[in-house]
């Protein structure tokens, strides 16, 4: 701890003090050496005496500068900023509280951040209100823990409006000191709907580009997966409750097919389809920076 340069320099002084010491250096010597005065060198080697290295780098309550913010007044912030919001706006900044409780933006921040409060951020949520939520939630999960025997499980979801974006000016690379650029304007040159289905066990995807998602491309893309599965391999189909999933076209050719079954997530359930989280990745690496000309 002594020869280490990031502890603080507190610490790094009481630790020379305690090597000096254990060298049967005086006192008023190592106070010298270290930068401090002969009562504080006593005191540390008095409390080195008595609690060791365990708590060499602790600070003991009660030390260190006395808060200058009342009680009262850090009450009142953390009351303010759960319990109201400020004259025409929707939450309260640093600046507007400080106003409002006659302290500085920086007072604020310090109580806001010792209790964890970030009135600047807002996290979304959505309940599903299927009425056959649990029914549907075993289903889909078990499929995912526990599939059948001589079965494939795979999530399938259409990924609709892939926008095909070109930049309208060269984007310039990226080098030290500067991030890659890329003009916040497009050109759009046209969109993609894709089909999707993940092979939950492998990681395959079958996939699938067409015009549009209505049933017929449905339709199309369950022929697909039926000549690229084996034959001798059941498929369950994970998928949501977009109409078309459910139109009686479809209902009529699953008649036709009964190796494949449908398990329909709950409303409001997207989480629960493990083809949503490739899509992200697929957003996220692949199309978000791309330029793409057709």
């Amino acid at each position: 701890m002594s020869r280490s340069q990031t502890a603080p320099y507190r610490q790094v002084q009481r630790a020379k003090a305690l090597l000096l010491a254990a060298d049967g250096v005086a006192n008023v010597r190592i106070a010298a050496q270290v930068g401090v005065k002969p009562a504080t060198v006593r005191a540390w080697r008095a409390r080195f005496a008595e609690e060791g290295l365990a708590k060499l780098g602790k600070v003991r309550a009660g030390r260190g500068r006395k808060s200058t913010i009342p009680q009262q007044k850090i009450d009142e912030i953390v009351h303010l900023t759960r319990h109201s919001t400020p004259d025409g706006q929707t939450h309260w900044s640093c600046r507007t509280m400080a106003a409002k409780a006659g302290v500085s933006a920086a007072t604020v921040q310090r109580v806001w951040d010792a209790r964890g409060l970030k009135p600047h951020l807002v996290e979304t949520f959505k309940l599903s209100n299927d009425p056959k939520f649990e029914e549907k939630l075993i289903d889909v999960v078990g499929l995912y823990l526990n599939p059948p025997e001589k079965a494939i499980v795979l999530c399938m979801d259409e990924k609709s409006s892939v926008q095909a974006l070109d930049r309208t000016q060269p984007s310039l690379p990226m080098k030290p000191g500067r991030a890659q650029t890329m003009t916040h304007d497009y050109q759009r040159n046209g969109t993609a709907k894709l089909f999707a289905a993940l092979d939950v066990l492998t990681g395959k995807i079958i996939g699938q580009c067409l015009p549009r998602h209505r049933h017929t491309e449905f339709l199309k893309f369950l022929r697909t997966i039926d000549r690229e599965v084996p034959e001798a391999l059941a498929v369950h189909l994970i998928c949501d409750n977009y109409a078309t999933h459910k139109h009686q076209s479809v209902r009529a050719w699953l008649a036709k097919h009964p190796r494949f079954q449908l398990h329909f997530t709950p409303t409001s359930s997207s989480w629960l389809n493990l083809v949503e989280r490739w899509f992200r990745e697929l957003t996220d690496k692949a199309l978000r920076r791309g330029v793409f000309r057709s």
